[in-house]
């Protein structure tokens, strides 16, 4: 959320693969957002005492996320999926257990019903086809299985403001060489953006039952305005990050 700049033209991909590839693209809203996200599945999970659950990373990236989370979910197994080899080679130094898959071109190289949980962790406002997405993550957990999901939240506080003022919101990008008309210098390819509601109804009809939404900060809000961007997680609705936690019917 600083001044705006954009990139040279030579520059750019050539798509977004080629985008997703580099490694200097950020890939996640902070450390506050993976703590806030790995409590919610901890709670719904259980310990591992009673039953050793398998959770899918889907979009992994590099893994600090998932270690992030990893003192909260000890004793369960944790695989990090993503289609990125580059990324896999990053994740493995913090995760045990890493496969390649992709949410198209065949689906995730797992069985239906076998995982207790999917992290779905600010992935689906980089896809192309989130329909399909949520279709297969379905698939692969077991009836009443926990997809815990975060995203970016378009209807944010400050971006309510900077509506208002005729300003592009925050998370919103027009270009994947620049960003242009709204605060920020960081290109992270997103193509889609949620409010609260429109996550909620989104994942609802794709054939989970939600069970909460909950907020979360975000990282790049400037220091000075961060203490209200933690307050405002108390209204989920306009923080930062959305974070849903829903069940497969």
């Amino acid at each position: 959320m600083t001044t705006s700049t954009s990139t040279s033209t030579s520059n750019a991909p050539r798509d977004l693969r080629d985008f997703y590839e580099d490694p200097s693209v950020p890939v996640a809203s902070g450390d506050a957002r993976s703590l806030r996200q790995a409590r919610m599945l901890a709670d719904a999970i259980g310990p591992a005492t009673a039953h050793t659950a398998v959770v899918l990373d889907i979009g992994c990236g590099d893994g600090t996320a998932a270690a992030t989370a990893a003192p909260l979910l000890a004793g369960h197994r944790v695989i990090g999926v993503d289609w990125s080899q580059d990324a896999l080679k990053r994740a493995h130094a913090h995760l045990p257990y890493v496969v390649r898959g992709e949410l198209t071109d065949g689906g995730l190289p797992f069985a239906d019903g076998s995982a207790d949980a999917v992290l779905f962790s600010e992935v689906i406002e980089h896809l192309v086809d989130p329909d399909s997405a949520l279709d297969e993550l379905r698939r692969v957990l077991r009836p009443g299985g926990h997809l815990m999901l975060s995203t970016p939240n378009l209807a944010a506080w400050y971006n309510r403001g900077l509506l208002l003022a005729g300003v592009q919101p925050v998370f919103s990008e027009v270009s994947l060489r620049g960003i242009h008309g709204r605060p920020g210098s960081e290109v992270v390819g997103h193509l889609r953006l949620y409010t609260a509601r429109a996550l909620r109804e989104f994942v609802a009809a794709s054939g989970f039952d939600v069970v909460r939404v909950a907020g979360a900060p975000f990282h790049g809000v400037p220091r000075p305005l961060r203490a209200l961007d933690r307050l405002a997680c108390a209204v989920p609705s306009a923080s930062s990050i959305l974070l849903l936690h829903a069940r497969r019917k």
